[in-house]
């Protein structure tokens, strides 16, 4: 059984993905399903990348911060961009269509606010076509579960080498 490194006073945990590569591999599938669907729905890929980062935070999932920062850095973000991103509807620093995405992120990862989750579908609504919407959607949904897998594994964050 492979497990993630002990922190003092906590369990041993399992890293579920290797622990069980089929289902894990499944949800991998699933996310390049998801990432072809966004790129064909015409979704930036840096779009993509702060949806990612966005719910990431929200879950406080430090390795899939730590993934996708990297990620939205080789895609072309910028460091003042992902440094706010946390707090996106205070600057001006994201498009409309950016600023929908994040909002229709933030309403799928928190399902049960039922009055942010219809605002954020009407501004998306707004600015994201059909394809554009189901995407964001997808690619939170997707996160999400990235987030439960790093999250529930314990997945260490290394430094650079």
């Amino acid at each position: 059984m492979l497990t993630s490194p002990v922190q003092a006073g906590t369990t041993r945990r399992i890293f579920i993905d290797k622990q069980s590569p089929k289902a894990y591999h499944a949800l991998v599938q699933t996310s390049e399903a998801v990432r072809a669907t966004a790129a064909d729905a015409g979704l930036d890929r840096t779009l993509v990348e702060l949806v990612n980062l966005r719910v990431s935070q929200i879950n406080g999932c430090a390795y899939c911060l730590h993934v996708h920062t990297r990620a939205a850095l080789r895609a072309g973000d910028t460091p003042d961009r992902l440094g706010v991103l946390a707090a996106w509807r205070d600057t001006e620093l994201f498009t409309p269509a950016e600023r929908a995405a994040l909002a229709l992120a933030e309403a799928t990862t928190a399902a049960a606010d039922t009055d942010a989750q219809d605002a954020a579908y009407a501004a998306a609504r707004e600015v994201l076509t059909d394809d554009q919407t189901a995407a964001v959607i997808w690619v939170a949904v997707t996160i999400n579960a990235f987030n439960r897998v790093s999250i529930m594994s314990r997945h260490p964050v290394r430094p650079e080498r």
